[in-house]
């Protein structure tokens, strides 16, 4: 393997697959180097079992298998757990060289090597004005009134530590310098070393978060990605589209217009989780606040050294000189006492009115460090308002003070000839203060319509109006349209409320303190009627909020979704809503769309339907009001919540939906895998904004009315049959809770929320992300493909097939639709899901296991029909993920012992549990100290029995790597 070189050589077409092999063999033996080093008799066997491992994948031979299982089966309880983490660190690394040649690609794809399946930000400007005669000038224009904001969600999706994710982004890096820099042997020999140290850092590592994170946690974990890439490579991708534009002969991108803004949940989504307060919510937009401040306090360090020049602009020099003679006013030594306790890099003595650009610069430096002090303050006090608090020290609280003053300084530069200097570090701070502003991502608060509804009766009864709660419709917009439109407060002093009632106030007055630039959103989950956003507006203007928030509904079920336009209309129907808007958001509507507990409560198939018609229908009825509605997409990174490639995913909406502003979350590893490393951070911003611009210069074709008409038998059809199945057959729920480990994931400690919004047995409370988390375990993703085989079987037999083909051919939507259906149905593997039911299924129940694995084999042939391939992937590089069947056969001897040791661990931990801890596995009492040291590693394991620590350790283990291998949970 050629371990460094230039990157044509490696990535040519023909040869990106044999990239993958190279770097996932160096790997591997690295790693089993490692394991040798420190266990070589589990090194030993990890060796037998990757090569009958290997052995089954290849044959699929019954035999090969059951070898396979038997020897996995004689390991000892001790052993299980090496051997399972060995192969989950396998997956892992072997993941890192995957991510590593898609960098590789799209290096290649930008030095014009090779054709990326997905255009790019450039490519897409040759495409409209080459292919489809737009004028260079509306593509700018286009452009300049485009915006993409990515909200950042803590759903418990990424399994993995940070710890870990940390030492796999090095070994990412250093595999990457590899392959693209040229060096000597030497320091190829260092970087291999450098490889080696931290592969075998991992290993030595914890794999399992012993403890829940908290919000914070998650929020400080949010924060890593814009310390490590995003902040960095945001003004580096708008330099990309200024020289596009340039190309095309436009001007740069303005400086008061931003591509991307960011958003979170991380702290504010409180929404069936207790965990999350009213202090959370303050502490993460302090956090957030003082990561912001932190970059800026660098940045400002920085354009200190660069800055040097006396020339100015009047203007400048005018506030130059005012800030220089109000700190002429101090003393000297003072001041620069006061700096070195500050431990400022330099310029420490005030500095002299003939470097203009240095002296505001200090002054800025100055205040950017108090609102440091002020923040921390704020974060350890939690009694202070931080908006009073950041106003009463005269802190930064407003961006345009820190925007104005940078700006000054870079049309100063432009207006001496200094343009190289004002287009350097300058330019790309005023970018970073105009995308990220003081507030570094804004936060959305999340609450469920109920828990409103329950203040509101509470109001209702203690002023005895009677019971809000069991008023109809009509009744409640009235009284809460009167209570808007007149003055009176209406909290009564004494009022009784119940923890829950008083935490939704609580955290409406914490609002009410915080800087308003750091919110962005109410959004009301399980929304059904007009009169749950009513009932926010009238709370957030009774707790003191005088900058209110926007109220967006979310509409999650098929029902809601259905019901969605009637809710927006009766809405915008009111003229007092109209004017609210009007004035506090410039005629703004936001509405939220689900896609996780769509897809859940209906199936795959359906729920896009729905989505695609809501989307229109609530898009026409604000159009019909005049009103602008955003739309904000709510998508999972597993494709049965709504996942999938970002480019087919902006592609498929429908035609004049997104209007140039797209609102959507990323969740769990997405945000691992799109913003991890700056190559694919920079591929991710260049994906948005490409697919957002051609969607509104060249939307894709409206459906036909036929497409239609067969769209609503497809959703019809599959519905039906999905809901029978999952609700309507009564042994289906003990049959899900026996053939997956959904009853095991709540220990993976991998979010700081439950797995269900209340306690419930059934289908309908749990959560969308356990629901898919659990089937992608067995390999057997039942919610992507549940209904779809039946319903495109129904349409062939009706004669549709032709028309069901020439969809797939022109229709971007359905297109889209059955490329990911094929490309789950690619990873799953119904043997491995019988295995799990022979073992571990009672008799009885296995009959629907048979049948739901008939269902898929048939599905994958209605699939295929369609498509007109003759096996699953048959074309993957028409894909958006190029050489996919191979990345799939170089996990597939990684996974298939994990999934083994999964289900023989399931059934003997339940076996132990059955029986209390008695039976032949109560024996098991190791005296080693390496093997109890081994043991004993969770801290609250309460004198836990060795087998059962041992087992519990080794499912969660397996529960990661199989996460791993299928590169998504929920």
């Amino acid at each position: 393997m050629a371990l460094a070189g230039s990157v044509d050589s490696a990535l040519l077409p023909t040869s990106a697959k044999q990239l993958l092999r190279d770097d996932d063999s160096l790997l591997r033996q690295m790693f089993f180097n490692v394991l040798r080093h420190h266990h070589p008799n589990t090194a030993n066997k990890v060796d037998v079992i990757y090569a009958l491992s290997q052995a089954w994948c290849k044959s699929l031979d019954d035999g090969d298998f059951e070898m396979l299982a038997k020897y996995l089966s004689n390991l000892k309880p001790e052993e299980c757990i090496l051997v399972a983490s060995s192969f989950s660190h396998m997956l892992n690394l072997h993941n890192l060289t995957e991510e590593v040649a898609n960098t590789q690609t799209e290096r290649a794809g930008r030095m014009g090597e090779l054709t990326l399946p997905t255009r790019s930000t450039n490519m897409s400007f040759i495409k409209l004005t080459t292919t489809n005669g737009v004028a260079p000038e509306k593509i700018y224009e286009t452009l300049c009134s485009q915006t993409v904001e990515l909200v950042f969600t803590a759903h418990p999706t990424q399994a993995f530590r940070q710890s870990l994710l940390k030492k796999y982004a090095k070994v990412r890096h250093y595999l990457d310098e590899l392959h693209n820099k040229r060096m000597s042997p030497y320091e190829k020999i260092e970087l291999l070393e450098a490889i080696r140290a931290q592969v075998q850092a991992a290993w030595r590592t914890d794999e399992i978060r012993r403890q829940k994170p908290t919000p914070q946690d998650e929020m400080r974990h949010g924060l890593s990605y814009f310390q490590q890439t995003i902040m960095d490579m945001v003004p580096i991708f708008y330099r990309r589209v200024d020289t596009a534009l340039a190309n095309i002969g436009q001007p740069r991108l303005p400086l008061s217009h931003a591509l991307f803004e960011f958003g979170s949940w991380m702290g504010g989504d409180r929404d069936g989780n207790p965990n999350v307060t009213a202090a959370t919510t303050r502490d993460v937009v302090v956090l957030a606040r003082l990561e912001a401040v932190n970059a800026y306090f660098k940045a400002v360090e920085v354009l200190m050294f660069d800055l040097s020049m006396w020339r100015c602009s009047p203007e400048l020099k005018a506030l130059a000189s005012r800030l220089a003679a109000r700190a002429a006013a101090a003393d000297p030594g003072r001041v620069a006492e006061e700096r070195k306790k500050r431990n400022y890099a330099d310029f420490w003595t005030p500095i002299a009115a003939n470097e203009p650009f240095r002296v505001v610069l200090s002054h800025m430096r100055d205040r950017l460090w108090q609102t440091r002090e002020v923040l921390h303050q704020c974060l350890i006090n939690p009694g202070l308002s931080v908006k009073q608090a950041l106003v009463d020290t005269d802190s930064y609280l407003d961006v345009k003070e820190l925007f104005d003053p940078l700006h000054l300084m870079y049309t100063s530069l432009l207006s001496t000839g200094d343009e190289s200097t004002a287009n350097h570090r300058l330019l790309d701070t005023l970018r970073q203060v105009q995308t990220f502003g003081l507030s570094l991502m804004k936060l959305d608060i999340r609450q469920e319509s109920t828990r409103h509804t329950e203040v509101l009766d509470a109001i209702t009864r203690h002023l005895e109006l009677g019971s809000y709660a069991s008023w109809p419709e009509d009744r409640r917009t009235a009284w809460l349209l009167g209570e808007l439109g007149g003055k009176r407060p209406l909290f009564p002093p004494g009022i009784d409320l119940s923890p829950d009632e008083a935490e939704v106030v609580a955290t409406l007055r914490t609002l009410a303190e915080l800087p308003v630039d750091s919110l962005h959103s109410y959004i009301i989950s399980m929304t059904r009627t007009a009169s749950d956003v009513l009932g926010v507006v009238l709370l957030m203007r009774e707790c003191g909020m005088r900058d209110l928030l926007k109220v967006a509904p979310l509409f999650e079920t098929l029902d809601d979704l259905t019901n969605a336009p009637t809710t927006i209309e009766t809405l915008l129907s009111s003229e007092w809503y109209k004017a609210h808007i009007t004035a506090h958001h410039d005629g703004v509507q936001e509405c939220m769309i689900g896609y996780s507990d769509s897809g859940k409560d209906a199936g795959r198939v359906a729920a896009a339907w729905a989505l695609f018609e809501t989307q229109e229908k609530i898009v026409g009825v604000a159009d019909a009001h005049g009103v602008r509605l955003i739309l904000f997409h709510g998508r999972g990174g597993s494709v049965g919540r709504g996942g999938g490639p970002t480019h087919m995913a902006i592609r498929s909406q429908p035609p004049a939906t997104i209007k140039g502003k797209l609102r959507v979350t990323i969740q769990g590893e997405t945000i691992e895998q799109q913003f991890g490393e700056r190559e694919v951070c920079f591929r991710t911003l260049d994906l948005y904004t490409s697919a957002v611009l051609e969607a509104c210069l060249d939307p894709p074709t409206p459906a036909l009315p036929e497409w239609r008409a067969m769209m609503n038998e497809l959703s019809e059809t599959s519905c039906k049959v999905y809901r029978s199945y999952v609700f309507g057959r009564p042994d289906f729920i003990e049959y899900f809770n026996l053939a997956t480990p959904v009853g095991e994931l709540g220990r993976l400690n991998i979010g700081s929320r439950p797995a269900s919004r209340k306690a419930n047995t059934g289908i309908e409370g749990l959560r969308a992300i356990p629901w898919v988390f659990a089937w992608t375990q067995t390999r057997f993703h039942l919610p992507v493909w549940l209904g779809i085989g039946d319903a495109l079987a129904a349409a062939v037999e009706a004669g549709h097939l032709a028309l069901l083909q020439s969809m797939y051919d022109d229709w971007p939507f359905f297109k889209g639709l059955l490329d990911l259906v094929e490309m789950v149905m690619a990873k799953a593997d119904p043997k491995v899901t019988a295995m799990y039911d022979a073992k571990l299924v009672r008799p009885e129940l296995q009959a629907l296991g048979d049948e739901l694995r008939a269902k898929f084999a048939a599905t994958s042939a209605q699939v295929l029909k369609i498509v007109r391939h003759s096996t699953l992937l048959e074309d993957p590089t028409s894909s958006a993920s190029p050489e996919l069947d191979e990345k799939i056969r170089l996990r597939a001897p990684y996974v298939a012992p994990l999934n083994v040791m999964q289900v023989q661990t399931l059934s003997a931990l339940r076996e132990f549990n059955a029986c209390n801890g008695a039976g032949c596995r109560a024996s098991y009492q190791p005296s080693e100290s390496e093997i109890i040291e081994l043991l004993s590693r969770d801290p609250h394991r309460d004198d836990k029995h060795p087998f059962q620590a041992a087992m519990d350790d080794c499912l969660m283990i397996t529960i990661k790597g199989i996460a791993a291998g299928m590169q998504n949970t929920g």
